[in-house]
């Protein structure tokens, strides 16, 4: 028989809930850190014990504006005694239509665009796909190798990564097609990918015939690798010339996270959908795809909805995060933060051999742990290094093919000060996990 938790026990013991989520919860969902929280308040968190850490792992890139922001509490408030929710496909509501109007101008800048919104980033990028497919009337879709899009069967098939993903999940969906992505400590070069694509066209699937290309502008769970402006108007200028939708995938990078609102307006592109959601809302489940008006028309009325998609608390949700973006310096913050993190870490790279690279883009930095003396991805040491920083009351997480990347995703409403002691955490976890601490 199961235990039962008492009152008691469920808010004071870390052990006996997580004793309890191993009986409740299957293991596929894993838990990255052996703790329960409480509450959280910016870039920290309590656990039921009264401990607190530094949260930089921000609900893997959700909560740019931090946790619990009074803005974000206020809205949802606001909005909750009004309608909580009401189906967009049912009856509308001014908050979706206000958020799709103020999205299409931010992706759009003049030019015409639409919104449409649901639950998850999954959802969002298979229904650009979606829309793709119905714009172009062609069944092919080019991802790349380390790509993450999603947990759904065409989310984990459009993934470029094969465990813990796919698994034994397949038969996957058809038409999808792959490329190497840019990765310079590894040897592989933009102009390698681009051969790639030549190739793919040659032997694989005539141009003529590929609705989209879907890409992440940096990286996220494959390892925080930037895609270079040049790389990104190539491929730009490829799918122009055979009418092919390029899909930016700003789940992750979008909302500030990398010094802009979006990652594509620091390379020289104008993407014909993107795929948004994470830090959209706040904190609460939000996401949508934002695109040119004629491509978001193809689908005819009835292709596109979800019970949940643009509930009403997300939008209000939402509508303050756009706010606090756009009124409280929080792009210039993220630059600031992110020149500071990054200078840290290269220090860090300079007294420890085991960090092979630290790279990234605006407030998204990264350093990949590698075996000093193979030169090999070291995703055991990486582990250590996770477990060592959360001992002491720093949250981070990993990513990378090889599970061997260390990914920062603090809020950007970290103050200095709490910047300086993660860094001065993770040091301390860097020499505990090497060997140069007991």
């Amino acid at each position: 028989m199961q235990n039962v938790m008492t009152e008691q026990q469920t808010w004071s013991d870390n052990n006996v809930l997580l004793d309890a989520r191993e009986q409740n919860v299957p293991r596929g969902i894993v838990t990255a850190h052996p703790l329960v929280i409480e509450r959280a308040k910016g870039s920290e968190v309590w656990d039921v014990e009264g401990n607190r850490y530094l949260d930089f792992v921000g609900g893997i890139g959700v909560l740019n504006v931090g946790h619990n922001h009074p803005a974000v509490v206020n809205a949802v408030t606001k909005q909750l005694g009004l309608v909580s929710h009401a189906c967009f496909q049912v009856v509308a509501y001014p908050g979706y239509i206000e958020l799709a109007q103020r999205l299409n101008q931010l992706v759009g800048k003049g030019e015409a665009y639409k919104s449409v919104f649901f639950t998850s980033g999954a959802e969002a990028v298979e229904n650009a796909v979606k829309i793709a497919r119905a714009h172009t009337n062609r069944p092919g879709v080019i991802a790349f190798d380390g790509a993450f899009h999603g947990r759904t069967l065409l989310g984990v098939t459009l993934t470029g990564m094969s465990q813990p993903y796919k698994q034994n999940f397949g038969p996957f969906p058809s038409d999808i097609y792959r490329l190497p992505f840019p990765n310079p400590l590894h040897g592989v070069t933009e102009a390698d990918c681009l051969k790639a694509l030549d190739q793919l066209f040659a032997v694989q699937i005539l141009p003529e015939r590929v609705a989209a290309i879907i890409i992440e502008p940096v990286q996220g769970d494959g390892g925080f690798l930037p895609a270079g402006a040049a790389f990104m108007q190539s491929l730009r200028r490829i799918t122009q010339q055979h009418g092919i939708v390029l899909i930016c995938d700003e789940v992750q990078t979008g909302f500030g996270r990398t010094g802009t609102m979006f990652a594509f307006q620091q390379l020289g592109i104008q993407p014909d959908l993107v795929t948004v959601a994470k830090s959209l809302g706040g904190g609460l489940p939000i996401s949508g795809v934002v695109g040119r008006a004629a491509m978001m028309d193809a689908p005819t009325p009835g292709g596109l909805g979800g019970t949940y998609g643009g509930n009403a608390l997300a939008c209000a949700a939402a509508l303050a995060v756009l706010d606090l973006l756009e009124h409280d310096n929080l792009l210039e913050r993220a630059n600031q933060l992110g020149a500071q993190l990054n200078a840290r870490l290269r220090q860090l790279a300079e007294k420890y051999a085991c960090i092979g690279d630290v790279r990234g883009v605006g407030f998204m930095q990264a350093v990949e742990i590698l075996d000093f003396e193979t030169g090999k991805p070291d995703a055991a040491l990486t582990q250590k290094i996770l477990d060592s920083a959360c001992q002491e009351g720093l949250l981070l997480i990993k990513c990378g093919l090889h599970r061997n990347t260390v990914r920062f995703l603090a809020p950007l409403v970290t103050t200095d000060s709490q910047l300086e002691e993660a860094l001065h955490i993770f040091d301390i976890a860097l020499a505990r996990a090497t060997g140069r601490l007991g």
